[in-house]
């Protein structure tokens, strides 16, 4: 990664200032909104130790370890998933213990090796330990560490979308994979909203890229404050966004995304020191087994926001099954 981009990155983050952020209840179906002091889309707090793939398939990825155990492996199901053959599909899993992390290795047909060496059952990790899975190899980076800093930074330049801080087109297309596997095998709701902003050309057109970016950041904000802990909230094109709402049917979808349009519809933007209103089309679809493939579901929803358009704008519409 470039100096001066990273310079950049660091930059823009610590000269963020704090914004209201208006935030609905953790049920979909709920539709009492809350307005907190947050300070603003800023990136998450300190992360806790992690692991980071340094050489091998899926290079970059990384999973951080917080309360929960993680699993590595090939199956959509690990928390670190490396798609690679001499990877086992639960392969091991790592999780902490009081002040400290371990690992297990789960009877991979390919031993799990820490530092080259095999793993008996299960070991501690220090901070730096190298962790072969398959033919892959894992960095352990303790929370202390003055590495993990730089992989956090490094991490948010690869999955964030610069200019929004929601995640980018590739990461969102990476964890959808995910989430889409997950709810399919466990038969759980799961809908996805494709957010357009209307006549945005207009926009850039008559009062520059630089209110047109402004524009975004603020519509990003609102999709963020509306979103639950859980969901999944993407920058994917110039003026499109994508929601990804789990244990979500179309009918929460839709009342989510019929409050993300209201609220949209009555923000009021300032370009070119003249008022003015900006509305959004969101196009929705549910998982289905005919659409159980992520690019079966986008173009679902990519059909009903064309309609949307089509009908007139500042609407939600639904790809019926």
């Amino acid at each position: 990664m470039p100096a001066a981009a990273l310079t950049a990155y660091r930059q823009r983050l610590h000269s963020r200032q704090g914004t209201n952020a208006t935030i609905m209840a953790s049920n979909p179906l709920d539709t009492t909104q809350r307005t907190l002091l947050s300070p603003g889309p800023l990136r998450p707090a300190p992360r806790s130790a992690c692991v980071v793939v340094i050489h091998g398939e899926d290079l970059g990825q990384r999973a951080d370890i917080g309360d929960a155990p993680v699993l590595i492996g090939r199956s959509s199901e690990s928390d670190l998933v490396i798609a690679h053959k001499s990877v086992s599909r639960a392969h091991c899993r790592i999780w902490r213990e009081g002040d400290g992390h371990r690992i297990r290795d789960l009877g991979a047909t390919n031993t799990t090796r820490l530092n080259e060496h095999r793993i008996d059952g299960e070991a501690a990790l220090a901070d730096g330990d190298q962790v072969t899975v398959g033919e892959s190899i894992l960095k352990f980076i303790s929370q202390d560490s003055v590495e993990a800093s730089y992989h956090e930074e490094i991490y948010q330049l690869a999955t964030h979308d610069a200019l929004t801080e929601l995640y980018n087109r590739r990461h969102f297309i990476e964890m959808a994979d995910k989430e889409i596997a997950r709810a399919m095998r466990h038969r759980r709701p799961l809908s996805l909203c494709i957010v357009d902003v209307d006549l945005f050309k207009p926009v850039n057109d008559r009062y520059g890229h630089i209110s047109g970016d402004e524009v975004l950041r603020r519509i990003a904000g609102l999709l963020r404050g509306h979103a639950r802990s859980d969901d999944l909230a993407a920058r994917i094109g110039g003026e499109e966004f994508a929601l990804l709402l789990s244990e979500c049917d179309a009918t929460a979808a839709t009342a989510f995304a019929e409050r993300l349009r209201e609220a949209v519809a009555a923000e009021t933007f300032v370009l070119g020191g003249e008022p003015q209103r900006i509305t959004i089309s969101i196009g929705i679809a549910e998982l289905a087994p005919e659409r159980a493939e992520r690019t079966a579901l986008m173009a679902a929803a990519d059909a009903a926001l064309y309609r949307a358009k089509d009908e007139g704008r500042n609407r939600v519409c639904v790809e019926a099954h």
